[in-house]
């Protein structure tokens, strides 16, 4: 699937090398690992990215209660106990979803329901991460100072209009899993001074439109220190000023729990900013219900100890979160599970210029093929409240 697709050869060669002479990771905190849930510890963050809610309604999507009445989602959301909503966007998606336009009144009802806002903003018409970081076609013909220009106006418009509607954004994220960069070619691994001035860009919009924004900067491959000190230290070089350190951490792609533990503990401390856990996820049985191959349907896929059952999946959960709470100095805010309400229906598929496209991401969903919530949504929501 597109959007987990790895760096390319160059990138990744690229992204291997630590400019400004980052040391090994340290290693991992205590022999056990992430602090358990007797230390009382609560997060701040206990969020899930709802991005695919309002296709996957207009075509059809119901969501229910674990006993099989049907309800609004996002209060399904806020009855579990979820803190924050990350809504990504997209600058003109050829399908017309994640943009402003259906952004605003999902806003609304998250507003409603108690929810927070956590805008993610890809600055792209389609999927932003390590392997793709795509030119919005509008900006096509814009040199640096424009699409500069355009990174601010974009970013200030979405956010300037939940404001004015009432429903601020509480966190955001300025690029998603920025590995690579932003904006290719002008912002890649290559062009430091451009990038970081698009995300300069990004980030004046933010604290102008709303002050009491928390802003993020996010990578993937949570477990990769050697990434993270690169790619931040090159960020503390630029004089870019940002409040929270972003990671993606899936276990069956980025290692080792105790790899991203170490990495957590150094980053904090490195950079003197919190971190959360932008996004994970955990498969809840390893069949599709569409006749598309999912990401996960392989047995040996799997983490030790953690099978491909609704029990797994909130196992998986309640250790993620021990994994943020197990942080020094209480730094790491919490996580967002990725994609938690993309149940599939036929026409919501991961491609926006292809409406048959199927959902690859079904059997990592927080409802099952019944459309019923899984005990994973209440462990998101009530562990360490």
């Amino acid at each position: 699937m597109r959007r987990r697709s790895v760096l390319t050869a160059a990138g990744a060669a690229a992204l291997a090398v630590p400019a400004l002479g980052a040391t090994q990771a340290v290693a991992a905190p205590g022999a056990s690992g992430p602090s358990g849930a007797s230390d009382g510890r609560r997060l701040k963050i206990r969020g899930v990215d709802i991005s695919s809610l309002p296709k996957n309604e207009d075509h059809g999507a119901v969501y229910r209660t674990a006993d099989g009445h049907r309800e609004d989602p996002v209060r399904l959301l806020a009855q579990a106990g979820v803190t924050h909503a990350r809504l990504k966007v997209w600058v003109n998606p050829a399908d017309g979803y994640n943009n402003k336009a259906h952004i605003l009144p999902l806003a609304r009802r998250l507003k409603r329901a108690g929810v927070g806002i956590w805008i993610d903003f890809h600055y792209s018409d389609s999927w932003a991460d390590p392997a793709h970081q795509t030119k919005p076609a509008a900006w096509a013909d814009l040199d640096v100072a424009g699409l500069t220009r355009a990174v601010y106006d974009h970013t200030a418009d979405v956010l300037g209009a939940l404001k004015r509607q009432g429903t601020p954004a509480q966190l955001v994220q300025i690029g998603n899993e920025l590995n690579g960069g932003l904006i290719w070619p002008e912002g890649n691994w290559e062009h430091f001074d451009t990038m970081t001035a698009f995300l300069k860009a990004g980030l004046s919009a933010a604290r102008d439109t709303t002050p009491r924004v928390r802003t993020i900067l996010h990578l993937a491959n949570g477990g990769d220190n050697g990434l993270y000190r690169w790619w931040f230290d090159n960020m503390v070089a630029y004089g870019v000023d940002f409040d929270i350190i972003g990671l993606s951490y899936y276990p069956f792609w980025h290692g080792p729990i105790a790899n991203a533990a170490a990495n957590m503990a150094d980053i904090t401390a490195r950079y003197g900013k919190p971190c959360v856990i932008a996004e994970t996820a955990y498969p809840f049985t390893l069949e599709s219900e569409d006749d598309v191959n999912d990401i996960l349907n392989d047995p040996s896929q799997l983490t030790e100890g953690f099978p491909a059952t609704p029990a797994g999946q909130a196992a998986w959960l309640r250790t993620v979160a021990d994994l943020a709470a197990g942080v020094p100095d209480g730094q790491g805010l919490g996580y967002c599970y990725w994609e938690g309400l993309w149940t599939y229906r036929a026409g919501s598929g991961w491609d926006p210029t292809d409406s048959s496209s199927g959902n690859a991401w079904e059997n990592l969903a927080l409802f099952d093929f019944q459309d019923r919530a899984l005990p994973g949504l209440r462990t998101l929501g009530r562990y360490r409240d």
